[in-house]
């Protein structure tokens, strides 16, 4: 795949219909993010996760909850090792009224931008086809996802394929750009962001047509505590300029930091 080092200037984007209905649902999901991520058990309020040896007893959440406060709930998680493959329980902590909560000032993001609806195309592939992700806290670790096919668009003459793996039946793009990180108003969370892929079917062997609308692109959960372990874009999801749409950073006020 050929990256170009310009930016986008829109010429392919999505239909006007599709531009518009994004436009006009814009601000509801953008009130949303902002509401869910202060909820009880939303990305702000993750002040611990726990894992317990493959061969331990299975964590208790009442057992967890022991000594904390009302305003903390604990639920179950589940992953595998990435030495052995076997299985590995957690416990999550939440806490509605954890510090990065009540520090929590807003998420910045950019307007709305018309010439970030893209069009694509899902094509399926075969079901047992899984690419490594590098995951933020695995210090270069990869855990294999199942990809159940790929995300081919064009942006002003060039074209890419982008590779979206299977969040409980939803597609979900990890993707990064040359804003991850960059200084200044424009910069966006370092570690690249995440977007759902809207799609019309939901059999993953119907291939088909998909909106990519960059303007819900969001900063992933690692942006908001550092108990979260987020899979980072692989090389083939990985813009040379800036996206210029969708969540940029998490903003505290205070003086706190996730650290």
């Amino acid at each position: 795949m050929v990256m170009t080092s310009t930016a986008y200037t829109g010429e392919l984007h999505a239909p006007d219909h599709q531009v518009e209905a994004a436009r006009f649902g814009w601000p509801e999901w953008r009130a949303a993010r902002l509401a869910s991520v202060v909820a009880p058990t939303g990305n702000l309020s993750l002040i611990e996760t726990r894992w317990s040896e493959t061969d331990a007893p299975a964590p208790s959440a009442e057992d967890a909850l022991i000594g904390q406060p009302d305003t903390v709930t604990a639920t179950l998680l589940q992953r595998r090792n990435l030495t052995t493959g076997q299985p590995e329980r957690g416990i999550r902590l939440w806490d509605a009224a954890s510090p990065s909560i009540t520090n929590f000032d807003t998420v910045t993001a950019w307007d709305f931008n018309p010439a970030w609806v893209v069009s694509a195309v899902f094509t399926p592939v075969d079901a047992d086809r899984t690419i490594p992700f590098e995951h933020i806290r695995d210090n270069g670790g990869t855990r294999e996802l199942v990809v159940p096919g790929d995300i081919t668009f064009a942006l002003d003459g060039v074209d890419y394929t982008f590779s979206a793996f299977d969040d409980d039946g939803t597609l979900l793009l990890v993707f990064g750009d040359a804003s991850n990180g960059a200084e200044g108003a424009d910069g966006s969370y370092e570690a690249g962001r995440f977007l759902f892929v809207h799609r019309e079917a939901s059999d993953f062997g119907v291939a088909g047509p998909v909106v990519l609308d960059f303007n819900r692109a969001f900063v992933p959960p690692c942006g908001f505590s550092i108990h979260y372990n987020c899979p980072l874009p692989p090389r083939n999801n990985r813009f040379s300029f800036p996206v210029e749409a969708g969540e940029k950073a998490v903003v505290f006020t205070g003086g706190h930091t996730l650290y």
